[in-house]
């Protein structure tokens, strides 16, 4: 594989029913790459190589689960003393009716943010050619690591031949091998929450304080580190509790909450130059921001504001990356988005205190245009059976939409995979409070 786009999830503006008031408010547990999907990204490092090899065993895969099912009993015998008294469970694998022949896109992997306290984040895995969904993946392949991925996913790309996955609450950056999965190394950051790439370096937002809301929590920080290395080389200190972050142009910019502050949320996107990797603008735009996509082609960052769940209401701010202003609001309510060519995908709700949480729109709008075409990329009636949408994607070959639904945030939830018309063409069940998408490329 040779680079990667990924997506995210939404606020945590709605997961009354299993999360303290801190949580609802400010862990957003997901976006992706600027090529193509939420427009974060970054080529990897090895994409001139032309590195096609695939996910170890995504080719005859149900042939292969056969053969190594002994082999992995085997294994997992082996390292149990490592491992305490835990089980290591294998993956499950489903076959869905998604097999098809991509050109650049080899499958993709999901991560499962598992809720708040339960040590449950977990990682799937989806091949393009066989149509096989692979269910909880990280224990077989690493079951030496004692208690596996760790508490909360909020998010995952494919970087330099790398798999980052960021552990919110255990408070470390997971670094695999992108092709098998296996584990490499952790980069501890405190309060971790979102990855961007470039120029051989990851950048992480942090918190930097404990989780938990403090209307005296401290500044958080965007941490950079060396690919090389994987050593923290730098931090810039950025506004309370940033969230998502992309690069354009040759800056970083970065989505302060300041969701442990509520209800003084901030207000600010904080602007990095990555040649000094110091602050060089602080644009107000509106309170609680938490989503960001990239157009780089056009220049333009687009920012989610959740709103401060009663008098402002949620909506999206375009950024002029030439002045770093805001050029407009874009009424439309926002709890995630994924940027995929020249249209921005979003799930749209308008959360509140006040009221349940209103029944969600899934709107398209158009970058060229800039302008709503439409309020339901799903055509076919099918978002009735989802509960609670929480993470979305977009394959950047073939256009597919791809939307996750939390359920109860408390048992397994759904991938619903959609035709770029709206049409449903498969279904499958996950881990707990499924939400960031990585795709896998092979060009």
């Amino acid at each position: 594989m040779s680079y990667a786009l990924r997506g995210g999830g939404r606020p945590k503006a709605n997961r009354r029913q299993t999360e303290s008031h801190q949580a609802c408010l400010n862990r957003r547990q997901d976006e992706s790459h600027q090529a193509c999907l939420n427009g974060r990204g970054a080529k990897e490092e090895d994409e001139v190589n032309g590195r096609g090899a695939k996910e170890e065993g995504e080719a005859n895969y149900p042939l292969r689960l056969r053969l190594l099912s002994g082999v992995l009993i085997g294994v997992a015998l082996l390292f149990a003393a490592c491992r305490g008294e835990e089980e290591i469970v294998p993956s499950t694998a489903t076959q869905t009716a998604g097999a098809e022949q991509l050109r650049s896109v080899s499958g993709f992997y999901l991560l499962n943010e598992g809720n708040m306290g339960s040590n449950k984040c977990t990682l799937d895995y989806f091949d393009y050619s066989s149509g096989i969904y692979r269910k909880n993946i990280f224990p077989e392949r690493n079951p030496g690591v004692v208690h596996e991925l760790g508490d909360v996913g909020n998010d995952i790309a494919i970087y330099g031949g790398k798999l980052y996955a960021v552990i919110n609450c255990s408070h470390f950056v997971e670094v695999m091998d992108a092709r098998t999965c296996r584990h490499l190394t952790q980069v501890s950051v405190p309060n971790c929450r979102s990855l961007a790439f470039d120029g051989g370096y990851v950048y992480v937002t942090s918190f930097a304080g404990p989780v938990q809301v403090d209307p005296n929590a401290r500044l958080g920080y965007v941490a950079r580190i060396d690919t090389l290395t994987m050593q923290v080389t730098d931090t810039c200190t950025v506004g309370y509790q940033p969230e998502q972050l992309a690069v354009c142009g040759g800056k970083l910019y970065v989505a302060n909450s300041g969701g442990y502050r509520v209800p003084d949320y901030d207000r600010t996107v904080s602007v990095i130059d990555l040649a000094t990797f110091r602050v060089v603008k602080t644009i107000d735009v509106a309170p609680n921001l938490q989503c960001v996509a990239a157009d780089t082609r056009r220049g333009m960052v687009y920012v989610s504001s959740r709103g401060d769940y009663t008098s402002a209401s949620s909506a999206i701010h375009a950024i002029d990356t030439r002045t770093d202003e805001v050029a407009r609001r874009i009424p439309v309510p926002c709890s995630t988005m994924a940027l995929c060519g020249d249209s921005l995908y979003v799930i749209s709700q308008n959360l509140s205190w006040h009221a349940d949480a209103p029944s969600a729109q899934y709107v398209v709008y158009d970058l060229r245009q800039e302008q709503v075409v439409s309020h339901s990329f799903i055509t076919d009636g099918t978002e009735a059976d989802i509960a609670v949408p929480y993470g979305l994607a977009v394959n950047p070959e073939n256009g597919d939409i791809l939307v996750t639904d939390a359920r109860d945030y408390v048992t397994p939830g759904r991938l619903h995979g959609y035709s770029r018309d709206g049409r449903r063409k498969w279904s499958v069940t996950t881990g707990d409070i499924p939400a960031h998408i990585a795709f896998c490329l092979t060009l």
